[in-house]
């Protein structure tokens, strides 16, 4: 990460070294004014910023091994959602608690990015902790699980909160998408 960050650090400081020489100079060479030169040359470091973000992003979560697992809620009516924490190989990744908005966003159809990381293709096991309010307003600890086989290319996980009005319980599941 530090090799990354020093290598995406040095173009800036070249562009601002050349910002600092053209700053002091009258004109260019060719004869253009200062002010076009500048301008110019700014237009070239936002591009060379616009580029230097792609490539960072690129470098971190590549699409072959890009992992994203996302929250969603339907009805709400059996559970009270409070917080959520996710373990992916026996290694805790996220912990997420929810406020009054975020929830009434999930209970409207919303859907929430609980994770996105970098696994290695191979066989993984996906554990989430749900925590809130459950029937007859008892508090509420469930968890489930999901070993899942990741390939090449990004995999994708939700987790679904529903409700299941015939056992008056609420129902926690893991879906991947491929």
């Amino acid at each position: 990460m530090k090799v990354i960050r020093s290598r995406l650090f040095r173009p800036w400081c070249v562009a601002l070294a050349l910002l600092g020489a053209l700053a002091g100079a009258e004109e260019a060479p060719s004869g253009a004014p200062v002010a076009e030169e500048l301008a110019s040359l700014r237009q070239e470091v936002l591009t060379l910023n616009q580029e230097l973000f792609l490539l960072e992003e690129e470098l971190l979560y590549p699409a072959n091994t890009q992992v994203a697992v996302f929250l969603s809620m339907d009805v709400g009516e059996f559970f009270g959602l409070d917080s959520v924490s996710l373990r992916l190989d026996d290694r805790e990744v996220a912990n997420y608690l929810y406020t009054e908005r975020e929830l009434d966003a999930l209970l409207r159809g919303g859907v929430h990015q609980l994770w996105l990381g970098n696994l290695r293709s191979g066989e993984h096991e996906l554990v989430a902790v749900f925590t809130g309010q459950g029937p007859s307003a008892r508090d509420y600890r469930r968890a489930t699980s999901l070993v899942f086989d990741k390939g090449i290319g990004a995999h994708f996980l939700e987790l679904q909160i529903s409700d299941r009005a015939a056992r008056q319980q609420p129902e926690f599941l893991v879906r991947s998408w491929d």
